[in-house]
């Protein structure tokens, strides 16, 4: 049986996964996936002493079941599977792109070229936006790349870890993973406010 309430908010989540994490040596660029992921990779930005910035990827819907996500494209243009019809891709990318710039303000997006780029978000089911952002900052140059999530469904993080190196508390395997959301006490929806004013107050002197 699956151990329920692992956490107790996304903030917890973020203090325990940064104890699990393996020496991260050069220079380390937090990258929390928008929204959810903002406040874990803030916690775990802050426990390694690096900048924090945020990543967006936004799931594709199937044209009849909008919740039912087909893929996932990055505000990079970064889209997977690669056979996603550019005329359900363009609309998610121009939102992507939107809110990128609305949570970043005046302050810019961090380099990521040549850095250890850790991406973090509050858990992982499928993996396909998890896989979006992975190749997005593989793209950008990363030195090293590397996902940090507190939660894990088995097939999704053994999936990724054939090609990334990954990182989580705990992995579980269905049945006894089917929402992020059920290992944590509080899982209250992140606001785009919520994430910016947490992007405003890191401390990230080497943002452009």
């Amino acid at each position: 049986m699956a151990p329920s309430r692992l956490f107790a908010d996304r903030a917890d989540a973020g203090r325990r996964l940064a104890d699990i994490l393996p020496p991260l040596d050069g220079d380390v660029l937090v990258l929390g996936l928008a929204r959810g992921g903002v406040p874990v990779a803030a916690e775990v930005a802050r426990a390694l002493g690096a900048p924090l910035d945020v990543l967006v990827v936004r799931k594709v819907g199937h044209p009849l079941q909008p919740e039912y996500a087909l893929g996932a494209v990055s505000e990079d243009g970064i889209a997977l599977p690669d056979d996603l019809p550019d005329a359900m891709v363009q609309p998610q990318l121009e939102r992507a792109r939107r809110q990128a710039q609305e949570l970043r303000g005046p302050r810019g997006r961090a380099p990521i070229e040549g850095r250890c780029a850790v991406v973090v978000d509050d858990g992982l089911a499928t993996g396909r936006s998890m896989e979006v952002a992975l190749t997005t900052v593989a793209e950008h140059r990363a030195a090293r790349v590397v996902m940090a999530v507190p939660v894990a469904a088995g097939p999704g993080f053994r999936r990724l870890g054939e090609r990334w190196e990954v990182h989580a508390v705990e992995v579980l395997e269905p049945p006894d993973f089917f929402a992020v959301g059920q290992f944590y006490s509080d899982f209250a929806q992140v606001s785009d406010q919520e994430v910016a004013d947490l992007l405003r107050e890191s401390d990230s002197p080497q943002r452009v």
